[in-house]
């Protein structure tokens, strides 16, 4: 896909003020190029400071997980569009996906469908009504998504083998619930390290915590990057 190691690592900025995502932007330096704003820090002016980002150029990956009528979808989608961010996500229903992709018509915003939530496993299906497993439910979204024109697809790493065989190399497939050798899981249940999740097929890692909260963050991105270069070679 042409891109650098540094290029596919995101770093996920969940963070609860715009202040302390300068303040940790401003510490990973020119070791972190591309950053994700959720709705931690989105309802708490990440919007703006999206706009700030993009403007310093750096990529943004806005993780809002729109799902809701298919005119409010497009016309949300059709404002994110506007701001200039690289990547957008939804949650992969069908209606939903097909009016992400019609909202982002004319411009360069990508599409990135959700397909089972890292922090659920199959009890977790189970118990929201699903009779599906994960791995079942996250294949049957994939194929629905590459139907509808989707630009790729948010998954575990531990999905991400599978799914590839089913997307083909065009989709692109987003990991998170990455987590380096020795990091502490916290509320994810279906993780990988950078360097099992690149040979698994994942093109972009999403790093929070392991980052964010580490005494140096730009060393701990420069630590993850290294290991996606490796894995890559």
């Amino acid at each position: 896909m042409g891109m650098t190691a540094r290029d596919r690592l995101i770093v996920a900025l969940d963070l609860s003020s715009v202040e302390a995502a300068r303040a940790l932007v401003t510490r990973c330096g020119d070791a972190v190029s591309f950053y994700k704003i959720g709705y931690q820090l989105g309802f708490a002016g990440g919007l703006s400071f999206a706009r700030t980002l993009i403007g310093e150029g750096k990529q943004v990956f806005l993780d809002f997980k729109l799902h809701d009528i298919g005119n409010t979808v497009e016309k949300g989608t059709q404002s994110i569009a506007r701001l200039g961010a690289t990547f957008l996500t939804v949650h992969a229903y069908p209606q939903t996906m097909t009016a992400a992709v019609a909202g982002k018509r004319g411009s360069s915003l990508k599409i990135l469908a959700v397909t089972v939530l890292t922090s659920y496993d199959d009890n977790d299906l189970a118990t929201a009504g699903y009779r599906l497993k994960v791995a079942e439910l996250a294949a049957t979204r994939a194929r629905q998504a590459v139907e509808l024109g989707i630009d790729g697809l948010v998954c575990s790493a531990e999905e991400a083998a599978s799914l590839r065989k089913i997307v083909g190399p065009a989709i692109a497939l987003v990991t998170p619930g990455i987590r380096p050798a020795g990091a502490a899981t916290g509320d994810q249940k279906r993780i990988m390290t950078p360097s099992k999740a690149i040979a698994a097929g994942a093109d972009y890692l999403v790093v929070g915590r392991p980052i964010t909260e580490a005494a140096d963050p730009k060393a701990a991105a420069e630590a993850v990057v290294a290991e996606i270069a490796g894995a890559a070679n």
